[in-house]
């Protein structure tokens, strides 16, 4: 079972704080837009990527969309770079290259998705589609890891991983300075505020 398909995940709105302003951000397999209407809210040009024309439909005027079938077809942004990537409840591991390079120099990766465990919980529950124990810290080589955690989540009850990396611009530059959670940018959801 997916989280609330218009209530953005608190994970995303504890890092958006420290995109960069008026940023570049990509929102891969977006579905129906709840990080693209949050993050376009708060200034961020936003291109979003789904395969689901009605999805995108729903993003209309808050970002670029783009159609894809991102396990079919060529990765359709080839050589564009992005101040921040955003994924939730998506995971095609041949994908992951690309998502990597699409981060730009000092640049945020925000992923979250689902692990091994989360069978017990629903869907899904193919292992193809969950990360086994630590591997999305595997998957992000060339990037500073920021934050990780792997757990089960309420609401509804689903097992995950989630990560915040960046991409230092040059090795004397230190990562960006972190919120606590409690300064974190406030969800337009207060109950979902971390």
């Amino acid at each position: 079972m997916h989280a609330a398909l218009d209530v953005p995940s608190p994970w995303i709105v504890r890092w958006a704080g420290i995109i960069a302003p008026r940023g570049r951000v990509l929102d891969l397999a977006c579905g129906a837009g709840r990080h693209v209407r949050l993050l376009a809210a708060l200034g961020h040009r936003v291109t979003a990527v789904d395969r689901n024309r009605e999805a995108l439909d729903r993003c209309e005027g808050a970002a670029e969309t783009i159609e894809a079938d991102l396990e079919r077809a060529p990765w359709p942004l080839p050589g564009q770079q992005f101040d921040a990537v955003v994924v939730t409840n998506y995971l095609w591991r041949a994908l992951l290259p690309h998502v990597v390079d699409s981060v730009a120099p000092g640049g945020l990766l925000l992923y979250e998705t689902f692990a091994r465990g989360n069978e017990r919980f629903g869907k899904p529950s193919n292992p193809d589609f969950l990360l086994s124990a630590g591997e999305l810290l595997t998957l992000v080589p060339g990037l500073h890891v920021l934050a990780f955690e792997d757990g089960v989540l309420d609401t509804p009850t689903r097992r995950v991983q989630r990560l915040a990396a960046w991409r230092a611009p040059d090795p004397d530059t230190p990562p960006p300075r972190l919120s606590p959670p409690e300064q974190a940018l406030k969800s337009p959801h207060p109950q979902d505020t971390p």
